[in-house]
């Protein structure tokens, strides 16, 4: 999370966003480089624990990852 002041005005942005839900890991945000998903998958989850919810449902299906509509 970026927090803090620009120019006068309040930054407030949201960098990566995860939730658990049913037993896996909602992207629902991630602005980082080389994507919190690769890094879930190299501590050891599974790709089809991890729904990229930034993703539009019916995009789902194309990734690596979950396709949980």
């Amino acid at each position: 999370m970026n927090l803090g002041w620009q120019k006068g005005d309040r930054v407030t942005d949201m960098t990566v966003y995860v939730r658990i839900r049913d037993h896996k890991f909602w992207i629902e945000e991630d602005l980082t480089e080389d994507g919190i998903a690769n890094d879930l998958v190299q501590a050891g989850v599974p790709p089809e624990d991890i729904v990229l919810a930034f993703h539009e449902p019916k995009m789902r299906q194309y990734t690596d990852f979950s396709a949980i509509p």
